[in-house]
């Protein structure tokens, strides 16, 4: 579904991306994780069309998304900040992004429902919780049905109640056979949600298979387990290798 090949991202003398190659497959649902300044969030906007590669190729069905924007009709976007226009009301956002689809596919309400958003649509954008804000760019990430989910931190902000609802319809997107992207420093959600794992270390892919061959050449039953005693495998056999 979404190839990505061989991508290098310079920001001057800043390599954020040094040459990250993933397949991103549809009905998979993958965790992607890095440290602070490893090159997740610049991968993301590459993908989506924010950022432009320096060089490589990315590729959405087998065509290359440079100067092709049509494509990103089939992501659906949180974001970790939702950024809206302060004195929009959410019932004017959600008109708004449905006018801007000239051929809106059948809508998917469900979150909106959910969380009771129906409830508020008067409400301004500069008036509403972080909390709020985080149920506005869930119900907008899957509003339009798509078959990409791109999730930044997703439960960051919410109560618990909204925690399990979000986490149930990613759930059940992923059994639809959508593709879902997740990004979360909160290991145990990662765990429940996704399958595979995607590690980025300083603008390399230092880890890219199953959560379960994780778990497996760690001996660890626990996501966060395995991927601490990965790490530290990996600065060992780095450091290994400065001292040689």
């Amino acid at each position: 579904m979404i190839s990505v090949k061989e991508v290098r991202k310079n920001f001057g003398k800043l390599q954020a991306l040094k040459g990250v190659s993933v397949e991103f497959a549809l009905g998979k649902s993958y965790a992607l994780i890095g440290p602070n300044g490893s090159g997740k969030t610049t991968l993301i906007k590459s993908v989506l069309g924010l950022v432009v590669p320096t060089s490589g190729e990315i590729l959405v069905d087998g065509e290359s998304i440079r100067n092709h924007w049509s494509y990103r009709e089939k992501i659906g976007y949180m974001p970790q900040i939702g950024r809206y226009p302060d004195n929009m009301s959410i019932g004017q956002l959600l008109d708004m992004m449905k006018n801007i689809r000239k051929n809106p596919p059948v809508l998917d309400e469900e979150l909106i429902e959910a969380f009771k958003l129906g409830n508020m649509l008067d409400k301004r954008m500069h008036t509403l919780s972080g909390g709020t804000r985080q149920k506005v760019s869930a119900a907008l990430a899957f509003l339009f049905n798509p078959p990409v989910l791109f999730l930044d931190e997703p439960t960051a902000g919410l109560d618990p109640v909204s925690v399990e609802i979000l986490k149930d319809k990613i759930l059940k997107e992923k059994e639809s056979g959508k593709l879902m992207i997740i990004t979360s420093h909160i290991m145990s959600d990662l765990d429940e949600l996704t399958t595979e794992v995607v590690y980025l270390q300083e603008g390399l892919t230092r880890y890219n298979d199953s959560i379960a061959d994780l778990k497996d050449i760690t001996g660890e039953q626990r996501l966060g387990k395995a991927m601490a005693k990965m790490i530290r495998s990996l600065e060992n056999n780095r450091q290994v290798a400065i001292n040689n």
